[in-house]
C-alpha cells in the first residue's frame, strides 16, 4: 500500500467530516457557549464526549451497524421524539436567558458544572437522530465505498475532523470572551442558540 492509498482517503474523510459538522447545530451551539464561559476542564470534557461519540458512531457505521439501524426505523422514531422534546426545552431556556442576560466575569463558569455539561452534550448527541443518519449511516456508507483497506483510513480522517473541529470550537471560543463581557452580547448569542434549538426541535418533532 502506497502513501497515495492511505493519505488520499484520509484527507477525503477529513474534508467530508468537516463539511458535515461545521454547520451550526445543537452540539456546536452548546460547545460554543461553553467555550466562551466555561472552565478548561468542563470544555475538555464536553469536547471529548462530542469527538468520541462521533468516533464510535463512525466506526460502527464502517463495520455495518448502519444497515442494522436502517432495518429498525422504530428506534429512530423514539429517539426523534425524545430529542425533539429535549431541544425544545433547551431552546426555551436559551430564550429565557435572552431576557435575563448576564455579563461574563473572570470567575464565571458559565453557570454549568462539568457533570451538567457532560449530561447535556450526551443528550444533544445521542438523542439526535440526525447524528445517526450523518455519522452511522452516511459516513459509514461512504467509508465502505472506499474499499476494504482504504475505508479505515477514510474513517480515520472523518474521526480526526471531529476531534479537530470540536477542540478548535471549544478552546478557540475563549478569544471571544472580551466581547461577551457585555450582557447585550450574550443576548445575541442566546437568541441565536434559542432559534437554532427551537427550529431543529420543531423540525425533528414533525419529522421533516
Amino acid at each position: 500500500m502506497t502513501v497515495f492509498d492511505t493519505l488520499v482517503p484520509a484527507l477525503l474523510g477529513l474534508g467530508t467530516g468537516l463539511a458535515l459538522i461545521i454547520a451550526i447545530g445543537t452540539q456546536n451551539a452548546f460547545v460554543l457557549r461553553l467555550g466562551i464561559a466555561g472552565t478548561n476542564r468542563t470544555i475538555a470534557a464536553a469536547v471529548a464526549v462530542c469527538a468520541f461519540s462521533d468516533a464510535v458512531l463512525i466506526l460502527a457505521g464502517i463495520v455495518g451497524i448502519g444497515a442494522l439501524v436502517e432495518t429498525a426505523p422504530g428506534a429512530l422514531v423514539v429517539i426523534r421524539f425524545l430529542g425533539a422534546a429535549f431541544l425544545l426545552a433547551y431552546g426555551l431556556f436559551a430564550l429565557v436567558r435572552v431576557f435575563r442576560p448576564k455579563a461574563l466575569v473572570a470567575s464565571s463558569t458559565g453557570g454549568i458544572t462539568m457533570k451538567a455539561a457532560v449530561l447535556t452534550i450526551v443528550a444533544l448527541t445521542w438523542l439526535n437522530p440526525h447524528v445517526y443518519l450523518d455519522t452511522l449511516i452516511f459516513l459509514g456508507s461512504v467509508a465502505n465505498q472506499q474499499g476494504e483497506a482504504a475505508r479505515w483510513w477514510w474513517g480515520g480522517g472523518a474521526i480526526a475532523a471531529s476531534f479537530v473541529w470540536f477542540t478548535s470550537l471549544g478552546f478557540g471560543a475563549r478569544l471571544l470572551r472580551p466581547f461577551f463581557a457585555r450582557p447585550s452580547s450574550w443576548r445575541v448569542l442566546d437568541g441565536i442558540i434559542a432559534a437554532v434549538m427551537l427550529a431543529l426541535g420543531v423540525r425533528m418533532a414533525i419529522g421533516f
